[in-house]
């Protein structure tokens, strides 16, 4: 275990005129109430608050930011309360800790809305004080690196948020290492059998790409000399493994035709000329490869990141990367804001902390404002949570209006999201684009350089199609607000009339209750709504049923009387309830949650299998239909969130057999669809079909039915054909 000493030693070194006093009064505390608590390991709990106050020291934050690490967990974890906390340490750490600490249990939330109000939460709090983001990701990167100690599920979980969130944040700062170091243990955490499977064929090639790497440095150490150009070191890596990994999904490639698998790093003294220099050599030894070139130099990435990329073919046909950058630029890549605060310092003199932390304020609001500026704090935690991981995408695209101004968007922005860009009022009535002076349509994905002129007509409105072609923030929540608000208009007209139409039946005056605004604010609020419009927009939705609001509008008595042949039905004597439903049969089984007399259909788009995380959504004419919680579909949908009902899978001891399309991209080679068919076969599962073929690019395309009865059955049959020799990547294939 790390000694505090350890600690103070290095905020010394680091920061002369710290306050290490704070430190250690910090510690004692830390210590003090953490006494007794064990962690997962069976380690003592104050072995975290110490790692995490240790990655700050190498981070060389102040000592409010080191101190705040060692008492992250106080208020959290102990029975210390924020009051005490500012009483011993003042409201400067008290507000870090404040930032850093969970919200309280709350029963009604469910726990994904838990961990999304708590995210919510940090990132607000984070753009008042950047150091508590900063702190966070330390007390992540601890936590990933001590995750073998807890269950395979909750492993996943904060695994699956940390490459959501954490290592996104990491990115959009500039902090390299951070960002790397949490991919890869998050990688490991979700996938376990595909880390093991490419870590393992990665190691089988390392020694000759190391060789391989070895000749490449001493090449470029030998022209570099030869032509007086100076460096300050020559470094070299294999790909990491989820970049690596990512890049394999989403190209459908061999790992032989990654250009990047190996890469060399020249790092030059702090001159911007120097880069270029050694760029013009590395083309002289080596072809480059055409397109493959980056100048971040000139235009540096909005995380702060410089450098100049190329990729060149080397002997023998062996593509590899080559990235050369000054020393100073190198500093930020890897730590970031941290760093860029850092050389602030150096070239701005002595300055006391308090200026320092606004040169690092100013640097990170710059970063992080976008995270929040489109967002609405009041807005679903849930659709908050939607909106940050699409901001948090790497800004790459730069394109102009005919006036010259630039506009930066993310990778495969469209002109709709450019004119949101623009103002929200030209996204609302944009009919077309043109880029170049040629009209486009809207799904056209934008490119560095390109002019963009928008049209716009005065009665436009913006269509739900769009939602498939942006990715900003801005523009999906402007969409989405414009349809929710249409879509509850009309549910409000329908469930009016669908009201007056039950009340005919029942011989009642339809304007005894829809004039009555007291009455129905009443009815409305028996079902957790606060308005009458709330309640009308429930019933036309299909979320109410128009017969249980005139019961509740009736009483129990008068009700039966009007309607002899039907018997007292639970719910109207109970009132309103979130109850659960079973509505299927046997091992079909759906619970449904605050939802009356509606069925179930599974959505043909995604299939969802018993097992996988699902969300229900009111369809008219077809009740419920089920979604996979992960489909492609379920972001439209979530534009009318009333429309979305909880649904589980019901517990069932019978096996349910499904039929899922898989399809695996393999190398073209004779014995193939034996070789997984056999996979298959080995492990007792159901085949109904397989067929294969030969795409253009001579690749390999497998796909198979399988039989299998829930998720695991699936995760093991993927798993199983993963393995045969030759296989690039398997995936689902839904209707």
């Amino acid at each position: 275990m790390i000694r505090i000493e350890d600690i103070i030693e290095k905020v010394e070194n680091n920061r002369p005129n710290a306050d290490v006093d704070l430190i250690r009064r910090a510690y004692f505390f830390s210590a003090m109430h953490h006494r007794g608590q064990k962690r997962a390991s069976g380690e003592p709990y104050l072995v975290h608050p110490l790692e995490v106050a240790n990655i700050l020291a190498d981070m060389r934050l102040d000592e409010v930011s080191v101190s705040t690490g060692l008492l992250h967990d106080v208020v959290e974890d102990t029975l210390v309360e924020l009051d005490m906390l500012r009483s011993y340490f003042g409201d400067e750490i008290a507000r870090l800790v404040d930032g850093l600490t969970k919200i309280a249990h709350i029963s009604n939330l469910s726990k994904e809305k838990q961990q999304a109000e708590n995210v919510r939460k940090m990132v607000l709090a984070m753009i008042t004080d950047v150091r508590v983001v900063l702190i966070k990701l330390a007390d992540r990167l601890h936590n990933m690196r001590t995750m073998q100690f807890l269950k395979p599920e909750k492993r996943a979980r904060i695994s699956q948020e940390t490459l959501d969130i954490y290592a996104p944040i990491a990115h959009r700062l500039g902090m390299g290492k951070f960002r790397s170091e949490l991919e890869d243990l998050s990688f490991q955490n979700i996938y376990p059998q595909e880390y093991k499977r490419l870590a393992k064929e990665v190691e089988a090639r390392r020694p000759e790409l190391e060789a391989i790497l070895g000749k490449i440095k001493e090449t470029i150490k030998t022209r570099l000399e030869e032509n007086d150009v100076p460096f300050v070191e020559i470094q070299s890596r294999v790909k990491r493994l989820y970049s690596l990994w990512r890049k394999l999904k989403k190209q459908k490639i061999s790992i032989g035709q990654v250009y990047d698998l190996i890469a060399v790093r020249i790092i030059t003294p702090n001159d911007k000329k120097l880069p270029y220099v050694a760029l013009s050599v590395i083309h002289d030894i080596w072809t480059p490869i055409p397109e493959r070139f980056k100048d971040w130099i000139a235009i540096p990435r909005d995380n702060l990141y410089q450098s100049l990329h190329t990729s060149v073919i080397g002997e023998g046909g062996q593509p590899f990367e080559v990235q050369i950058r000054t020393e100073e630029m190198h500093h930020i890549a890897e730590e970031g804001v941290a760093a860029h605060w850092k050389y602030k310092e150096s070239k701005l003199g002595k300055k006391d902390d308090d200026e320092n932390l606004d040169e690092l304020r100013k640097t990170v609001e710059k970063l992080l404002l976008p995270l929040v500026e489109n967002t609405n704090p009041n807005e679903d935690s849930e659709d908050f949570i939607e909106s940050l991981k699409l901001d948090l995408y790497p800004k790459d695209v730069y394109a102009f209006t005919p006036m010259g101004k630039v506009i930066q968007l993310p990778r495969g922005a469209t002109p709709i999201d450019f004119a949101y860009a623009i103002h929200s009022e030209v996204g609302d009535t944009c009919t077309g684009a043109k880029i170049g002076g040629r009209i486009v349509p809207l799904r056209t994905e934008l490119q560095n350089g390109d002019v963009v002129e928008i049209l716009t007509t005065a009665n436009s409105k913006p269509s739900r199609d769009w939602l498939n072609h942006v990715v900003t923030a801005k523009a999906r929540n402007r969409i989405r607000h414009w349809i929710a608000e249409q879509q509850r208009a009309e549910s409000i007209e329908l469930g009016r009339k669908l009201l007056e139409k039950e009340s005919d039946k029942f011989r009642i005056s339809p304007k005894k209750l829809l004039n009555n605004e007291d009455e129905l604010k009443r009815i409305a609020n028996e079902y957790g709504l606060s308005r009458g419009e709330d309640l009308l927009a429930s019933i036309g939705y299909g979320k109410t049923l128009p017969r249980n609001v005139l019961g509740k509008f009736l009483g129990a008595e008068k009700f039966a009387e009007l309607d002899p042949e039907k018997k007292k039905e639970t719910t109207l004597q109970s009132g309103f309830k979130a109850v659960k439903r079973l509505i299927g049969l046997g091992e079909d089984a759906i619970i449904v949650k605050g939802v009356d007399n509606l069925l179930t259909t599974r959505a043909r788009c995604c299939n969802p299998l018993r097992g996988e995380p699902i969300i229900g959504y009111i369809s008219l004419g077809k009740g419920i239909v089920v979604h996979n919680k992960n489909c492609k579909n379920v972001s439209s949908l979530m534009v009318n969130r009333d429309r979305i009902v909880d649904v589980e899978w019901a517990k069932s001891e019978k096996e349910e057999i499904q039929s899922v399309r898989l399809l695996a991209t393999t190398e073209n080679r004779t014995g193939m669809l034996a070789g997984i068919t056999n996979a298959i076969a080995e492990i007792k599962t159901g085949i109904r079909d397989a067929r294969a073929n030969v795409s253009k690019d001579d690749i390999g395309l497998i796909e198979v039915t399988v039989e299998v009865f829930d998720k695991k059955h699936l995760d093991k049959v993927v798993s199983s054909i993963e393995q045969v020799p030759g296989v690039i990547d398997v995936e689902r294939v839904n209707s």
